[in-house]
């Protein structure tokens, strides 16, 4: 809940919703500058959008492929932020931190399984053809 809420001051609807998108950025801008594996999904896309082009993909192929990586990187938004969370509580070894950050590491280990998957489907028969003459 927004601090200017809690105090009982009323805030501008239109305010309101520019500072949301405002936080929202600032967490992207984060995972950008600090996340590798952010950087590394983000070039993902790319090459998957390049491919996509190249091989002319179908709507349905494109709704999938995208989302699939998309999904990747929301994963690795949440992750970012219970790491973030769990080092806020402690900077001490507790088996309760690492289960948190170890199945929020697991979580986008699965997501971008399931995204290789979904994508390996989509391009494996397009890319096979020109890869065996």
């Amino acid at each position: 809940m927004d601090l200017k809420k809690q105090k009982g001051k009323k805030i501008n609807p239109i305010v309101d919703i520019f500072n949301k998108f405002k936080y929202s950025f600032q967490g992207m801008f984060y995972c950008f500058t600090h996340e590798t594996s952010f950087i590394f999904e983000t070039i993902s896309m790319l090459l998957i959008v390049i491919l996509g082009i190249i091989f002319n993909i179908s709507f349905m192929e494109w709704i999938f492929s995208v989302l699939s990586l998309l999904l990747v990187m929301e994963v690795e938004f949440l992750n970012t932020g219970i790491e973030a969370t769990v080092d806020m509580v402690t900077d001490q070894f507790h088996p309760l931190a690492k289960i948190a950050k170890d199945c929020g590491s697991a979580a986008t280990c699965m997501a971008s399984i399931m995204a290789l998957i979904v994508n390996l489907v989509i391009f494996v028969p397009k890319v096979w053809p020109l890869v065996m003459g």
